[in-house]
C-alpha cells in the first residue's frame, strides 16, 4: 500500500497544492517563489525519500510569512493524512546531520500531540530572499499542523546557509525513521492503544 496525500489550502493569502508520498524516492518538483525555500524542501523530500511535489502562490509582496507558514500546514496535513491511523510504525525518529560547520540534532514523535522546540539562533537575517525567522514560523506549523513533536538543536554552525540546509535534511532523515514500518508493531506503538 503507498502511503500518500494530496491536500489543496486556498486562503485569501496562499493557494497551495501539495503532494507527499512517503514510501517514495526522494523525487520533487517544488515552486514556492522563494528559491532557497524551494531548495530546503527538495532537500527534505531527497534525504527523507520522500516524492514532494508543491505548488505555492503567496503573497510575497507583503512578505514571506504566510507562504512558510501555510506550506508547513499543508505539508503537516499532508503528513498526518499520509501515516493514516499510524498502525506499524516505529513513531519515533532521530537524526544528527553534519553539514560543513553546521551540526543539527532533529528528534520527532508522531504521538498525535503538537509540540516545537526550536534552538537556533542564526547569524544572517535573509538567506537569499528568505527571512531566517520565518524557518521557526515554518516547523511551528508543521509541528501542529502533523500533531507531532518536534525537536530541532542546532549543535553548532556558523554559516546560516549550512545551519538552515543541515534542519531540513536532518528533519528528512527523522521523520523517515517515524514512519517507518517495523514488523514488530502489530498495532501502535504507544500503551494507550491509540496515537492521537
Amino acid at each position: 500500500m503507498i502511503r500518500k496525500a494530496e491536500v489543496k489550502r486556498t486562503t485569501k493569502e496562499t493557494d497551495i497544492t501539495l503532494s507527499l508520498t512517503l514510501d517514495g524516492e526522494g523525487k520533487s518538483a517544488v515552486k514556492t517563489g522563494i528559491g532557497f525555500f524551494d531548495h530546503m524542501l527538495e532537500g527534505f523530500a531527497k534525504h527523507g525519500f520522500f516524492d514532494l511535489t508543491a505548488s505555492v502562490s503567496g503573497d510575497l509582496h507583503v512578505d514571506a510569512h504566510h507562504t512558510l507558514e501555510d506550506t508547513g500546514i499543508v505539508l503537516g496535513q499532508a503528513v498526518k493524512e499520509a501515516v493514516g491511523e499510524k498502525k506499524g510504525i516505529r513513531r519515533y525518529g532521530f537524526f544528527i546531520l553534519p553539514m560543513d560547520d553546521a551540526l543539527c540534532l532533529c528528534a520527532v514523535d508522531l504521538c498525535g500531540r503538537p509540540y516545537l522546540d526550536f534552538s537556533c539562533e542564526f547569524r544572517s537575517e535573509r538567506v537569499g530572499t528568505l527571512d531566517t525567522e520565518l524557518v521557526k514560523e515554518f516547523f511551528q506549523a508543521v509541528s501542529y499542523s502533523a500533531g507531532m513533536n518536534l525537536h530541532i538543536r542546532m549543535l553548532s554552525g556558523e554559516n546560516t546557509h549550512h545551519m538552515i540546509e543541515a534542519m531540513f535534511k536532518a528533519f528528512g532523515k527523522a521523520l523517515d525513521m517515524a514512519v517507518g514500518m517495523d514488523e514488530r508493531v502489530k498495532d501502535v506503538l504507544s500503551t494507550k492503544g491509540k496515537l492521537a
